[in-house]
């Protein structure tokens, strides 16, 4: 009889890299991200789905990473928040967000950029009521939302 394993193979692109791990099977990949590979920045908040301080980029399309195996990403393309910049020039998304004072403590902001970059690499013109709407599922303690809609549209602007 075959014993189940413990850990896994995966190989999978991250950030524009070729990554080749042996991991558990039932490590989060929020967990991986953070705890293998050293990229905090994607934050671990409610472990719930909920708050969207963990979303990431998989294959071109926003996820929760407190909400997926790991091993889920094999064969796969992950971005997270370390990746949108160049060297020291950052994103036209991380620029708004820094132009227009749309984070404040900072905890929230990876997940916010993750999900905003889903948002404008998908639809071409949406209104306020739409990003607001694609926002909603990330919770933020400190700011009234209206600059991180304002940064959203300044990059959507940048970007026609």
């Amino acid at each position: 009889m075959n014993q189940p394993r413990d850990r896994v193979s995966v190989t999978f692109e991250l950030n524009g890299l070729k990554v080749e791990r042996e991991i558990p099977v039932r490590q989060l990949l929020v967990d991986f991200l953070r705890d293998d590979l050293g990229l905090t920045a994607t934050r671990v908040g409610c472990e719930q789905g909920v708050c969207g301080s963990c979303t990431v980029m998989l294959d071109g399309v926003s996820v929760r990473s407190c909400l997926m195996f790991a091993v889920q990403v094999d064969g796969s393309e992950v971005r997270t928040v370390e990746g949108l910049a160049h060297g020291a020039v950052m994103h036209p998304l991380q620029q708004a967000f820094w132009d227009n004072h749309a984070l404040q403590c900072g905890f929230c902001t990876s997940g916010f950029l993750m999900t905003a970059l889903d948002l404008i690499e998908h639809r071409a013109e949406p209104d306020d009521k739409e990003i607001r709407n694609a926002l909603s599922g990330n919770l933020c303690r400190c700011t009234g939302y209206a600059n991180i809609v304002t940064a959203v549209q300044v990059a959507l602007a940048q970007k026609r």
